[in-house]
């Protein structure tokens, strides 16, 4: 099978299925890097970076960097227009990760348990839409789930689900980030 293969018509073409893919995740990863930032800064703050939730977002931190790099240089070789809500992402992603920190470990911890969820679905999403021509950049999503779903799983066996008012904060941390997704896609 190859990339857009079976589409209908208005569908988007192969190529910018793969630019919009590069663009969101590479936004995505870049907005990740700055919510574990903005965790760490919060932590720091108050005296927490060195405990266990401190020590376990620095390691999440260094993975979604990993991610951002590849990204970055996926949008380079492949010349794709990144996202001009860049800016946006910086100070929301930090804002989100501070405020969490600030709430508590076990409220960090569900703040990535929200967001990991969201992208597991989006990068599933993304691995089924690409086809044989494009196996390495499939292979890149799913290898980058796989981690994300690593990170959900360690912050759920964190007590992120005992963070105050979990399921209204988890719920409105998804639905933004699905906002955040669909907007990157696009602008």
């Amino acid at each position: 099978m190859r990339t857009g293969e079976g589409r209908n018509p208005g569908d988007l073409e192969p190529r910018q299925l793969v630019e919009r893919i590069i663009r969101v995740d590479q936004a995505g990863e870049f907005g990740a890097v700055r919510i574990y930032e903005g965790q760490l800064a919060a932590l720091r703050l108050v005296g927490r970076a060195n405990g266990e939730a401190g020590r376990k977002i620095a390691t999440m931190a260094r993975s979604e960097r990993e991610h951002r790099a590849t990204f970055d240089r996926l949008l380079a070789e492949r010349r794709v227009r990144p996202t001009a809500l860049s800016p946006l992402w910086d100070l929301a992603g930090f804002a989100l990760g501070a405020a969490t920190a600030l709430m508590g470990d076990k409220a960090a911890m569900a703040c990535t348990v929200a967001i990991e969820e969201t992208i597991d679905e989006h990068y599933a999403g993304q691995a089924a839409a690409l086809g044989d021509d494009e196996a390495e950049l499939r292979a890149t999503v799913e290898k980058f789930r796989a981690d994300e779903i690593a990170h959900r799983d360690e912050a759920l066996a964190s007590g992120a689900e005992q963070a105050p008012a979990y399921r209204l904060l988890t719920g409105a941390i998804k639905t933004g980030s699905r906002l955040a997704i669909w907007l990157s896609t696009r602008i």
